[in-house]
């Protein structure tokens, strides 16, 4: 079975089992594969299911060079088979008890397809390492969240030895305290301490665990081969070589969807979607309707959840702006409940408003009828956001969407803060400055500059800079041994 691949590089690349870290690794493990390299793709067993169930019993078969594995994560199955996993304890179970399932894989795979030639794996699962450095091969991370947030995580020890951080009781979260100003942290002058990463904060269980994970992770990425970023030179040149003072060599290759769609012809793969949620093809449809630049996307990613009383304010916003709107409402958005939306809300947004529970987000923030996007920050978000020349109202809920938030209102300039104690008239009242004022006016002149920039980065015909950063990788992958 080997022969047929033994003269391929063979990369085994992991994400971290999330959906937004799963969906970048796809990206880039697709264009590897244009490049000439067998794939070898694992997905934790948990997930593996559910994408079965959202894709179809036959969607992850193998393709040609394109094979997919599992390893188990090491947690009991939760009661819903369909809910989005606790970060902490996932993390954990899986830095515990992954390796071996990791390396049994990757003896598999070398002897049935090719030898193991690089293992790209998720930042998040640094405990891949020892398997590369055992077998001699380069051992690449992938940081999928915003490059400047890891910035931020690298300052963890000093906020911690200043003082700054953990809070001394739960009152430092209203009592303006979070606005303090650090003025001490590389490429980001001004911000705050609301807009860092808030598990140094550990007023949550499982903060803690996020902090000291933090430190190992770091630590552990000192030895990697090279660390490679979902962005581009023109917007994060700065953190990258700012990182590269501590870290490894890090290449900004992104944004990946336009690098993808630039690079892989190959239909087959086409067919290769790794979404948990099965996606409504009726939202395209509704856009082809609308003016363009009239319609507010709204879509809190795959594990943001608030309250309903948040849902509610939402709702009532989105109402009192009088704009066409499409949201995405996953099942689980809400805590401990389900979205259950106020029915005078659907009655009086019936002729504007468009809900469903998740979609294809690159073709809905590319479509000419969106003039807007009401989003969490989560990386992937952000950055396809900015390919498209969308300007973003920005909630953060945790992780890297703070400083996400952060860059994109008060560096980039395309976005716009909504008080994380979120009303409904704040709601409506920035909507309507996004998609008519003169300020949204010029987020949107600013973010469609970037998208020029975004796909300069990306064209391979004058080698933009993520082009080379691509090739500087993959002369890496296919030509360096580590023994």
């Amino acid at each position: 079975m080997g022969s047929t691949h033994v003269n391929k590089p063979h990369a085994v690349c992991i994400p971290a089992p999330a959906q937004g870290h799963i969906n970048p690794m796809l990206k880039l493990a697709k264009i590897l594969h244009f490049k000439g390299f067998f794939i070898t793709f694992i997905n934790t067993e948990f997930n593996h299911q559910r994408l079965l169930r959202s894709l179809g019993p036959d969607a992850l078969h193998d393709l040609p060079s394109f094979h997919f594995e599992t390893i188990p994560d090491g947690l009991p199955p939760p009661e819903n088979p369909d809910a989005t996993q606790e970060t902490p304890s996932l993390l954990k179970s899986i830095h515990d008890n992954g390796l071996g399932p990791f390396k049994s894989v990757l003896t598999k795979v070398s002897a049935c397809y090719a030898p193991v030639t690089c293992i790209v794996a998720d930042f998040l699962m640094g405990f891949t390492l020892p398997a590369a450095k055992e077998l001699g091969v380069p051992g690449i991370l992938f940081w999928t969240s915003g490059p400047g947030s890891l910035i931020c995580y690298d300052q963890f020890p000093n906020l911690i030895q200043k003082g700054l951080m953990p809070l001394k009781d739960p009152s430092y979260l209203v009592n303006g305290y979070l606005d303090t100003i650090v003025d001490w942290i590389p490429t980001m002058p001004g911000i705050r301490l609301k807009d860092i990463p808030p598990f140094v904060r550990m007023v949550n269980p499982g903060d803690e665990f996020m902090v000291e994970f933090s430190f190992t992770e770091l630590e552990r990425a000192k030895t990697a081969s090279a660390i490679i970023f979902n962005t581009f030179d023109e917007l994060d040149r700065d953190v990258l070589d700012a990182l590269s003072l501590t870290l490894p060599c890090c290449y900004g290759i992104g944004p990946l969807h336009l690098l993808e769609n630039n690079m892989v012809q190959n239909k087959s793969l086409d067919s290769i979607k790794l979404n948990l949620w099965k996606e409504e093809s009726k939202c395209l449809d509704w856009l082809d309707a609308k003016e363009p630049n009239s319609v507010i996307y709204v879509n809190f990613g795959s594990i943001t959840v608030m309250t309903h009383e948040q849902l509610v304010e939402f709702c009532w916003g989105l109402a009192k702006s009088n704009h066409s709107f499409l949201w995405i409402i996953r099942p689980d958005l809400v805590i401990g409940d389900s979205a259950v939306l106020p029915p005078e809300f659907l009655v009086e947004t019936r002729t504007r408003g468009l809900l469903a529970s998740w979609c294809s987000q690159e073709q809905v923030l590319s479509h000419i009828s969106i003039g807007g996007f009401l989003t969490h920050c989560g990386w992937n978000s952000t950055i396809e956001s900015i390919s498209s020349g969308v300007p973003m109202i920005c909630w953060p809920f945790f992780a890297d969407q703070q400083p996400n938030c952060w860059l994109s209102c008060n560096k980039w300039m395309i976005g716009m803060e909504i008080d994380h104690n979120v009303k409904s008239d704040e709601v409506s009242k920035m909507i309507i400055e996004l998609m008519n004022g003169e300020k949204g006016n010029e987020r949107r002149k600013i973010a469609i500059d970037w998208k020029k920039k975004a796909e300069k980065a990306c064209n391979t015909f004058s080698s933009g800079s993520s082009v080379v950063n691509l090739e500087k990788l993959i002369h890496l992958l296919k030509h360096i041994s580590t023994k």
